[in-house]
């Protein structure tokens, strides 16, 4: 049995948002597993752990580029927001992202990649850069689009500058038709995509894993209230539907109307253009997503600097 200390409770409290006690009940059910303990807390009702796991916890700025029908985008951290708004730091990520088009979602291609203008690499400039403004940072993530034939489509929320902000979006829509009502189509998509936060194109896409965990706790979830096995069978059919609209972007009710599904959209679009328009894909950051900030304590931090 795992010793279940007071450091894995608050740990396992601050990912899910459930009470002390029930904290430290699911970790004791689960052997000390944070996170078989938040599938245990959400079983019983107890967790705020999916409404929390996309916590921005972390600054710097994210960075979006199109070029023709490619589209590309990078995050770059920063530990303070002043630094986001340096303007080395973002000519910094505005550099990176067009450099990204071509690294194709490969962050170590991306960091050993030439930077403009210098005999350093991307990787060797961000050092240059750190020791320049006296902050540490790092080369994220990035991820890249391109169709043969239609747009790709940019979009930032939150814009500190042309193609800078917190959260950042690309989608690419696969069409003949006319690329001005792409153009606008693929922007409200975009704006869709940053408020809804999709996971996934379809349905079909998710993967079984994500499934299975989301069957077997809504099935739990369904047993909890004591009803015979086939309304149990049919209560969870209902709940993946309404998991299908959280996380398949087709799935959706667009924003923009709050009445169609997405791909209600995308078929009427192919009417009205006379081409069919398919999406083929989306990326979606949002600044420092999934990044643990460390709690600061100004008392131990004074203390810390009187005793050094």
């Amino acid at each position: 049995m795992a010793s279940i200390t007071a450091a894995l409770v608050k740990t396992l409290r601050d990912k899910t948002g459930a009470g002390m006690m029930d904290c430290k009940k699911a970790l004791t059910e689960t052997d000390g597993d944070v996170e078989e303990a938040v599938d245990w807390l959400r079983k019983k009702g107890l967790s705020m752990a999916a409404k929390k796991a996309g916590r921005v916890a972390a600054e710097g700025l994210v960075g979006v580029i199109v070029d023709g029908t490619s589209g590309a985008v990078v995050e770059v951290n920063a530990e303070t927001d002043f630094v986001a708004r340096n303007d080395d730091f973002q000519g910094f990520v505005k550099a990176v992202s067009g450099l990204a088009l071509a690294s194709d979602g490969s962050i170590d291609a991306l960091a050993a990649a030439a930077y403009p203008a210098s005999d350093r690499t991307v990787g060797e400039e961000l050092t240059h850069l750190i020791a320049t403004i006296g902050e540490n940072m790092a080369l994220r993530r990035c991820a890249s689009l391109a169709v043969d034939s239609g747009v790709v489509v940019p979009y930032v929320h939150g814009a500190l500058g042309e193609g800078i902000g917190k959260i950042g979006v690309i989608v690419a829509l696969e069409s003949g038709g006319d690329t001005a009502q792409l153009d606008a189509l693929g922007k409200q998509i975009a704006m869709h995509i940053a408020a809804a936060r999709p996971e996934f194109v379809a349905v079909a896409d998710i993967d079984e894993g994500s499934l299975a965990r989301e069957r077997d706790i809504l099935t739990e979830q369904a047993r909890a209230s004591g009803r015979p096995e086939e309304i149990i069978e049919k209560m969870v059919e209902g709940r993946l539907r309404k998991y299908y609209e959280e996380v398949a972007l087709l799935e959706q009710v667009f924003v923009i109307d709050n009445e169609s599904k997405v791909s209600k959209v995308l078929e009427t679009a192919s009417k009205d253009l006379g081409s069919p328009v398919a999406l083929k894909g989306f990326v979606r950051f949002a600044l420092g997503e999934g990044i643990e900030k460390a709690e600061e304590n100004l008392a131990d931090e004074v203390a810390a600097t009187l005793a050094g």
